[in-house]
């Protein structure tokens, strides 16, 4: 790939980053980039009318996205072929009722979403943004809309306690979630009005309701989260890295979206495929996975029956498909650390720069074994990718991804990947710039050439 190509790429991946403060956000940013080069949204409550030749895409909740390609020479019981992400990043969210009053000073509730590294979160210029629910009324008839918000300017922040007041804090920095993560939004000696009706500060619903061009009083309900307000960049002295928050797990799900779309976009793409080409962006990962729009819900199953029965109304057509599936579980590797060497083990130590890590657990942590692994190696070394290898010490736990969920849930062969980054749950990650172009063009040719591999590859007859 020319490095005119790469820079495009990577250009495209930081306005992504940009666009996607929340999983909200993200799947907006992706149902955009789907409808402008043509895919046609479904909807999963509605009766579904698919060709196979035709591009379409469902979400759920707005913060699950699931788009496929269905190949014109496909017909019921022929496999899917899927890259599963996720959406959703460690964070804090605002409580249902988020007003505090301390000291004259206004702070914001919240609670913690996933393992973040909490501490990161200190210093920083935090903003909110989210979904909310709004009431409108026309014509004596009332209905009720979502709406997503982004106030850009920084409104608030949690403060570091001064060393002078905690003298044995470069000793370990002890972070009480409840008490010490609390941002302030303003001081009540500088407001007329200080709280709400509707448990939050008078001051950040008026600012959400200016943002959205509603009255306070239209705000049914609302998701939002605290966000970093430093864009994305590509930064290093090298311009090799990217500094970001949100990379675990949006560089996975840019790079599966982008390689989908790219592998599917001109007529001829779809011509020779008998296979559905899939992307499935799941919120909740980092919580899980149990809900409505989680990887452990029966969305991805709903998927493949809803597509399969859309040309076949033979009920064994599902469980055929299912075999001759394969899904590439996508979610950011631990880069070796030069601080930190003896976390990883000795014989797997990914590295930046390295390309795409094939995670293994004998626990099944993650859901690789010897067959999926042959596929992705394969199509490595037929295009000249990087590739690598990670196990966990056996004398540290070992963190886990949508890959055995689903693959335990649906019985889909299943390999668990990711691009190798540093500062994984921090407010501002670290990746390499060229391992965002080896994901791309490794899931690109994964979409392009499975069918050809898959059939070459003998294990249960």
């Amino acid at each position: 790939m020319a490095d005119t190509e790469v820079s495009y790429v990577v250009s495209d991946f930081i306005g992504f980053l940009n666009a996607s403060p929340t999983a909200f956000h993200a799947v907006d940013e992706a149902k955009k980039r789907l409808q402008k080069v043509g895919y046609e949204q479904v909807i999963e409550r509605e009766d579904w009318k698919l060709e196979a030749g035709k591009r379409y895409f469902f979400t759920r909740n707005h913060s699950t996205i699931v788009a496929f390609a269905i190949g014109e020479k496909y017909v019921a019981g022929n496999g899917f072929h899927v890259v599963g992400a996720h959406t959703d990043s460690p964070c804090l969210k605002l409580k249902p009722v988020s007003k505090v009053k301390k000291a004259d000073y206004l702070e914001v509730g919240v609670q913690t979403y996933g393992g973040g590294l909490w501490h990161t979160w200190f210093d920083r210029d935090l903003t909110v943004a989210g979904r909310v629910m709004i009431r409108e009324e026309k014509d004596s008839s009332v209905s009720y809309s979502h709406r997503l918000v982004r106030i850009e300017e920084p409104i608030m922040r949690v403060p570091t306690l001064a060393i002078h007041l905690d003298r044995g804090v470069n000793d370990g920095f002890k972070v009480n979630t409840q008490s010490h993560l609390l941002p302030v939004l303003a001081t009540s000696v500088e407001l007329n009005k200080e709280f709400a009706e509707n448990g939050h500060h008078a001051i950040l619903t008026q600012m959400i309701a200016n943002k959205l061009g509603c009255q306070p009083d239209q705000i049914c309900d609302f998701e939002l989260q605290a966000c970093d307000t430093q864009p994305s960049i590509v930064a290093g002295a090298a311009k090799e890295f990217i500094f970001s928050g949100r990379l675990d797990n949006l560089c996975m799900s840019f790079c599966s979206l982008k390689a989908l779309i790219d592998a599917t976009s001109s007529e001829s793409d779809l011509e020779n495929e008998s296979g559905v080409r899939m992307v499935a962006l799941f919120d909740h990962e980092e919580v899980g996975s149990n809900s409505a729009q989680g990887a452990g819900s029966p969305a991805m199953l709903d998927a493949l029956s809803r597509i399969t029965n859309s040309f076949s109304s033979d009920s064994k057509m599902l469980t055929k498909a299912i075999q001759r599936s394969f899904l590439v579980s996508a979610d950011m590797a631990h880069a070796l650390h030069p601080n930190y060497m003896d976390k990883h083990e000795e014989s797997h130590q990914p590295k930046l720069h390295g390309g795409l890590v094939i995670k293994h657990n004998a626990n099944q942590r993650y859901a690789t074994n010897a067959v999926t692994s042959l596929i992705f190696r394969e199509i490595a070394m037929k295009h000249n990718l990087p590739i690598q290898d990670f196990v966990v010490r056996n004398d540290m736990p070992c963190g886990s991804t949508i890959g055995p969920i689903l693959a335990s849930g649906v019985g889909i062969r299943t390999i668990d990947v990711g691009a190798p980054q540093l500062s994984m749950h921090s407010i501002r990650e670290m990746c390499a710039v060229d391992d965002v172009k080896h994901s791309y063009e490794h899931f690109k040719a994964f979409f392009q050439e499975f069918s050809q591999l898959d059939a070459k590859i003998t294990v249960d007859t």
